[in-house]
């Protein structure tokens, strides 16, 4: 991935902060030919290292074909589109074109399929408690049948990938002044009242808390 040093994000807090935010990932792997499957994935801090684990269907062949291969995981942030009006810089001069923002996390690993029936249940039911947490009437495993549960077990298999490399990208209008960063934030926020750009809010909440994190690790 293209890394200019502005937009390297290391701070393993934000990466799992965008990937647990934005669990529905891409994950690439190699072969004949390149494939790409979609698919929510399950984040976690193990010591200093990462937990990521998910399911996929027994008919997709995935998990056969990619065993033990290494795999690229894509985890999409926020993004959108940055008009050159919204820096105050380019008021006297007009020097400034239009960009893109946007945050990820590519991660490298080797992927490992899981086909004990136990792990699979405990995998799901964790899963469950996550998304379901906070409903109001939140659904839970055992509210199925315990024989069609068994048969949707059967149905699935586990994967995990052990993480080699984790790389973050977040490109946030870095490289600008501080005049500049408040004021993309501002079109950004604008653009959200009026609908023009869905994930402008997020977005714009994106590089509030990068910005938070910059003044934190300044030198007091």
């Amino acid at each position: 991935m293209y890394q200019p040093a502005h937009f390297v994000e290391q701070d393993p807090e934000a990466l799992l902060a965008l990937m647990t935010a934005n669990p529905l990932a891409t994950l690439i792997r190699g072969g004949a030919e390149l494939a790409a499957d979609i698919l929510p994935l399950q984040v976690e801090r193990a010591g200093t290292g990462w937990r990521i684990t998910g399911h996929v269907a027994r008919a997709n062949a995935l998990w056969r074909e990619a065993e033990g291969q290494p795999v690229l995981l894509l985890f999409q942030g926020p993004q959108a589109y940055v008009s050159p009006n919204w820096y105050p810089s380019k008021v006297p001069h007009g020097k400034a074109v239009p960009t893109w923002n946007y945050a990820m996390v590519q991660v490298h690993g080797t992927l490992r399929a899981i086909q004990d029936p136990e792990w699979l249940r405990a995998f799901v039911t964790r899963l469950t408690e996550r998304h379901e947490g906070g409903r109001a009437a939140p659904w839970h495993v055992a509210d199925a049948p315990a024989d069609f549960l068994d048969t949707m077990l059967k149905a699935i298999v586990g994967i995990e990938i052990e993480v080699t490399r984790v790389e973050g990208k977040f490109k946030l209008s870095q490289n600008r002044s501080a005049e500049d960063r408040t004021g993309v934030v501002l079109g950004l926020e604008a653009d959200a009242s009026t609908q023009r750009q869905p994930e402008a809010d997020a977005l714009a909440q994106a590089m509030q808390a990068a910005e938070a994190r910059r003044r934190a690790a300044a030198p007091k």
